[in-house]
């Protein structure tokens, strides 16, 4: 048990043990007052010690948050026209479908490179044939091959430095992070895409994942 950092000198465990007692401290409330906040310090984080409480955000949630944007991604994918997924752009951006194309080349080989440890050179090349929907067909491969992947992902490994695709460097749960961020960043393009389009996107917060 740590009380981090808080030292006790010798009269604070005198209150301390007379709290611990049930003792009345004749003309010093205020010091009992103290020692037992102390007490209620000590015991809370204690408590937060052996819960370890300190994690914020379990693995399975990280999945579901990802997926969750993932699930966005795809009806905003579903919002597009579909001459004007492969060839609408904005002040010399690339079209939403290589955007998509590029998540595509993360998501899943990202993922498999963290539980395998096999290095592969990016490749966001998808054969598409101008059709949407192989696209989102392979949208929906990349779903199941992410929680396939996910669930091999040991706890250790989230926190060891790898170097993805051979160029990024960084933990693997940095890269997944970035992962997530780089869909949010080319999602935001995309609507930006289908509201000049004259198309209504998604409503940004619709992102449940089943």
């Amino acid at each position: 048990m740590s009380t981090r950092g808080f030292q006790l000198t010798e009269k604070k465990k005198k209150y301390f043990l007379a709290a611990d007692k049930g003792l009345s401290l004749p003309h010093n409330n205020f010091g009992f007052t103290i020692i037992n906040h102390l007490k209620i310090y000590i015991m809370n984080n204690a408590t937060a010690e052996a819960l370890d409480i300190s994690q914020v955000i379990t693995t399975d949630e990280l999945l579901i948050h990802w997926q969750g944007h993932r699930s966005l991604t795809r009806k905003t994918i579903e919002a597009f026209p579909e001459e004007a997924f492969f060839k609408h752009s904005i002040g010399g951006m690339r079209t939403f479908a290589e955007m998509v194309m590029e998540l595509l080349g993360i998501a899943g080989p990202g993922l498999r490179e963290i539980v395998t440890g096999e290095v592969k050179e990016f490749n966001d090349h998808i054969e598409h044939g101008k059709s949407k929907a192989k696209l989102l067909q392979a949208w929906d491969e990349a779903t199941d091959e992410i929680n396939n992947w996910w669930a091999q992902i040991k706890p250790e490994r989230f926190r060891e430095n790898i170097k993805l695709f051979g160029q990024y460097e960084g933990s693997a749960v940095s890269s997944i992070l970035y992962f997530i961020d780089n869909e949010i960043h080319h999602r935001g393009q995309g609507y930006v895409y289908l509201r000049s389009l004259g198309v209504e996107p998604p409503a940004f917060w619709e992102r449940q994942f089943i």
